[in-house]
């Protein structure tokens, strides 16, 4: 970070009398609250590192390996790499340029293989050697809100890998959890086809013992052919949900290994600090892309009042040229000369306005950009806020839910079998229980993935260096 802002500072000192409109922020209206069931806080969970988020012993290394090997990131530092290349070429056209070169020719009646009708029918040698060096001066600052234009689109583009590393952790973890999301249901199925097939099978003993109806045996069977089917539709989902994680880790198709059930992870209180909403516009990256694009798009109207200028520029050539080679660093053969160049545009028709004009819309363009980019930002951290609030709620409901629902069965079971109740009692219980036991799951799957998508929304992990991105050191207390 404090590289960066070393990095902008150079940037405006470089560019302070440059022609053009300098950078201003521009102007968001920044929400006093984020619409959420916390009090606004200085601390926020985007300060967290994102391996102490879970703390999850199978989870973290997984995530560690995607951002290491996976596609994603690799591209995205393919595309900084692009970046840092053309920043580091538009700064290079403010300094002078330096060629050398030689040359040796020998002929007849010729001079560097053009014909020479002075020569008089001799045969003849000529070498030459020199130092060239051109450097246009840059008096508007034309140059230096190009190297301007250049520096913003290479920290754009490191914002853009910073989000792609968020986005990457929010798409693993999420995948992690939909499989022990599927693995719990997988049990469930399974459980509810074993209950459902002893029902059946204490309906057939009944039925063979003239006390019940081959209705009861035929809704049993049914029942746990309708639980069965469940299961390789399951053991399917797995396994894509598998090969899709595979993908994101880099790795070809296969099994993952997941940890612990789902009730096994506590999911942290709801009301984690949130920090304070201005702070987004610091911590986001695509907001701070988004700044960055407005920033070139101010530079490139400077560029655009610069084309409408003079261009200065000078050069030199320091060097020899003989007929011989060994006389090519003598006095008598030394060669040099030193310039200068004036030239700018009399005569364009509409070219230099309409390239003014074009920058102007991409500014206006850009600023309602990054504008909407952090109402974007206020509206995902607020959807994320309430999210994590309100599916807590919902899973304390389920779980009462699902524990009566067990307590019924049990009753409904024990009465039963005393002939004190009908199977489809005993049925109507079961059916109600293990959608209940999903919609359990489910609930407490999406409660822990809205905790990584509360920090990816406030821009989590904004503090950390790119090697500390593939850490594992904690950084609480």
């Amino acid at each position: 970070m404090r590289a960066r802002l070393l990095l902008l500072s150079v940037t405006t000192l470089l560019t302070g009398c440059a022609v053009g409109p300098n950078y201003h922020r521009p102007e968001t209206q920044v929400p006093e609250t984020l619409r959420a069931p916390v009090a606004p806080d200085e601390h926020s969970l985007a300060d967290l590192a994102w391996w102490d988020l879970y703390r999850d012993p199978i989870l973290t290394p997984l995530v560690r390996e995607a951002l290491t090997n996976g596609y994603d990131t690799r591209i995205a530092a393919a595309r900084m790499e692009q970046a840092r290349g053309l920043s580091l070429a538009a700064g290079g056209a403010l300094w002078p340029s330096v060629v050398y070169g030689a040359n040796a020719d020998r002929g007849r009646n010729a001079v560097f293989g053009s014909a020479n009708p002075l020569g008089g029918g001799s045969t003849i040698g000529t070498y030459d050697a020199a130092l060239s060096a051109a450097w246009e001066l840059d008096v508007w600052g034309r140059l230096r809100r190009l190297d301007e234009v250049a520096r913003v689109q290479y920290l754009a583009t490191e914002e853009a890998q910073r989000g792609v590393r968020l986005s990457l952790l929010s798409e693993v973890a999420g995948d992690y959890f939909q499989l022990l999301e599927l693995d719990e249901e997988l049990a469930i199925s399974r459980d509810a086809a074993e209950s459902f097939g002893e029902s059946l099978r204490l309906f057939d003993m009944r039925l063979r013992g003239g006390v019940a109806s081959k209705l009861e045996t035929s809704s049993a069977e049914a029942a746990q052919a309708a639980a069965a089917a469940r299961i390789p539709e399951i053991e399917r989902e797995i396994a894509e949900m598998e090969n899709n994680l595979s993908v994101l880790l880099g790795r070809n198709p296969g099994p993952i290994a997941c940890g612990e059930n789902l009730a096994a992870h506590v999911a942290p209180a709801p009301d984690v600090p949130a920090g304070l909403p201005s702070a987004l516009l610091e911590r986001r990256p695509d907001v701070r892309a988004a700044e960055y694009a407005a920033m070139g798009a101010n530079a490139q109207i400077g560029v655009a009042i610069g084309n409408f200028l003079p261009r200065i520029g000078l050069s030199a050539v320091f060097g020899g040229v003989s007929e011989r080679l060994q006389s090519l660093t003598t006095h008598q053969a030394e060669l040099w000369s030193a310039g200068a160049q004036l030239g700018g545009p009399l005569f364009q028709p509409g070219t230099l306005r309409g390239g003014y004009i074009r920058a102007k819309a991409s500014w206006e363009e850009a600023k309602l950009r990054f504008q909407q980019a952090a109402a974007n930002a206020f509206a995902d951290a607020s959807n994320a806020l309430t999210a994590r609030q309100k599916l807590r709620e919902i899973r304390v409901q389920q779980e009462t839910e699902v524990r009566a629902y067990r307590e019924a069965v049990d009753v409904a079971r024990e009465r039963y079998k005393a002939g004190s109740a009908s199977y489809f009692e005993l049925l109507q219980v079961q059916q109600l229980l293990y959608p209940a036991e999903s919609a359990l799951a489910q609930t407490r799957r999406d409660e822990l993935v809205s905790l990584v998508q509360l920090y990816k929304a406030l821009g989590g992990g904004w503090n950390l260096t790119d090697p500390a991105w593939l850490g594992v050191k904690s950084s609480l207390p």
